[in-house]
């Protein structure tokens, strides 16, 4: 059985694609779970699936060139009281990857900055390149015409509150610039994750554009917190109207088929599963801590308390490389450090539940 290393990018061209992880699982004959990627430990709602397979039969149709009316079930789910004056500003994509394409091919050309963090989400670096911008540092103190945060940040886990996320933007972005704030892993925070996320902010984010031309949007990719990622479903809130239609505009026309609207506008409805996620994620995160802690006290362990992976630094390349191979051989994948985000003393495992982190935590014993 071959092994992860640092020289094989399974199906990934590395001279033309930007590495990601999740391909492992495929090719592992004694596979039991994905540590490597940072989906909802429970799996697919059951109802959201259900209606996925049943929409099947409708596959002989185009999808809706409106979107709807998963784009309206969408809305209210961001907006329970606000969904019929904001709804306008959503458009739904093929995963948030084909949003973040499309916002930055639309930003205005110039210079390009990342978040805070030592590290993010690579698909806006990738995109900002290919469409040649020039790439400022993390630590650069100059403005950008575009500027990208992944709040919270994938893979280190930090997070900005909605103040502090206000004040970057204003220290980082030029007059007339784009910000892409990536709230992909937000909805993880709470029963009120609503109230902390930069989607809540209309007038501030109408008032950054009426006054100083700055576009805000905000982009999810859905695909992590219902564990759908292979049915490819994101979406952007656009600082305006007229912004979502300059993106309509240029998107592939049926970008989104009909399996994954159908799976969207029923999965919504499941609050059911988001309770359960609310509940039981940041107590198997915390659990799972403990557990590495006490059999590897050097190991670093960061991120919020409600994400659904942990980014763990072992302190040694050799270490983590060791930590990849066995996880690999076990069946468990995890996510090295080292391809994409070049921090090889790091790993990155999601949070699952504790008899499949036993077969992970068995298999690093050796350690």
């Amino acid at each position: 059985m071959p092994t992860a290393n640092t020289t094989n990018n399974g199906p990934w061209d590395a001279k033309l694609q930007q590495f990601h992880g999740g391909q492992d699982w495929a090719h592992i004959d004694n596979f039991v779970e994905d540590f490597s990627v940072t989906t909802n430990a429970f799996g697919m709602p059951d109802s959201a699936m259900a209606a996925a397979i049943q929409s099947i039969s409708q596959g002989h149709h185009y999808p809706p060139a409106d979107q709807e009316p998963a784009r309206s079930s969408l809305a209210r789910f961001l907006w329970p009281t606000e969904f019929e004056s904001e709804q306008d500003r959503l458009i739904l994509g093929n995963g948030a990857s084909e949003l973040i394409d499309l916002v930055i091919r639309m930003a205005p050309s110039g210079t390009w900055k990342p978040g805070p963090f030592r590290t993010q989400y690579k698909e806006y670096e990738r995109s900002a390149r290919n469409n040649d911008f020039e790439l400022l540092s993390v630590d650069s103190t100059d403005k950008a015409n575009v500027a990208c945060l992944v709040n919270p940040c994938n893979p280190t886990g930090d997070y900005l509150e909605l103040p502090e996320l206000k004040r970057w933007i204003s220290a980082n972005v030029l007059p007339g610039g784009y910000v892409l704030i990536d709230e992909s892993m937000q909805p993880w925070h709470s029963a009120e994750f609503r109230e902390h996320s930069l989607t809540s902010q209309h007038d501030y984010i109408r008032k950054m554009y009426e006054e100083h031309k700055i576009s805000i949007f905000v982009i999810h990719s859905w695909t992590k917190l219902w564990c759908c990622t292979g049915l490819r479903l994101g979406s952007v809130v656009c600082p305006t109207a007229d912004h979502m239609r300059a993106i309509k505009k240029v998107q592939v026309p049926w970008s989104v088929n009909v399996v994954a609207l159908a799976f969207l506008n029923a999965v919504v409805s499941d609050e059911t599963y988001l309770q359960k996620t609310w509940q039981m994620t940041p107590a198997w995160r915390q659990q799972t801590i403990n557990q590495l802690q006490e059999m590897f006290p050097g190991w670093v362990f960061y991120g919020r308390e409600f994400l659904s992976w942990i980014w763990v630094d072992t302190g040694s390349e050799d270490t983590a490389q060791k930590a990849v191979d066995l996880a690999h051989a076990a069946g468990v994948p995890v996510r090295s450090g080292r391809p994409g985000y070049n921090l090889p003393s790091f790993v990155r495992l999601a949070v699952r539940e504790p008899a499949k982190f036993n077969v992970l935590l068995d298999a690093w014993k050796s350690l």
